[in-house]
């Protein structure tokens, strides 16, 4: 079983910048595939990325790529997701989550383990 806990979420202008971290608790966090997903009250939760077991490849939707970078650390038991050029619609509750499927089934939506959350808020 894995615990997974986010940090690093604040308010931030447009254009900005924020690094979230997910701290693994639990063993074997590098035989996870793990991702991030984003939540605004109202609406069905977002892929936003994830990263294979060993971060040898990376999934990210058009509404991110080139903006968010996912990776992992395997030593730290941490994943992280930089945002760089943030929008007013990157604004919500962002989770991370940890699957021992695929890196597609996070794609897909399906995880194993989710997290608490942590708030991103982008304002003009």
């Amino acid at each position: 079983q894995v615990q997974l806990v986010e940090s690093g979420g604040g308010s931030v202008q447009a254009g900005g910048s924020l690094r979230l971290s997910c701290a693994a608790s639990g063993r074997d966090f590098s035989l996870y595939n793990m991702g991030w997903f984003r939540q605004v009250p109202g609406k069905e939760r977002e892929f936003v990325a994830a990263i294979h077991q060993n971060g040898a490849s990376t999934i990210y939707p058009d509404s991110v790529k080139g903006r968010f970078t996912i990776s992992r650390d395997n030593a730290k038991n941490t994943l992280y997701l930089q945002m760089m050029n943030l929008m007013l619609e990157d604004t919500a509750v962002y989770y991370c989550a940890a699957t021992k499927e695929t890196a597609w089934a996070l794609r897909a939506g399906r995880a194993d383990y989710w997290g608490e959350g942590t708030q991103v808020t982008v304002s003009s």
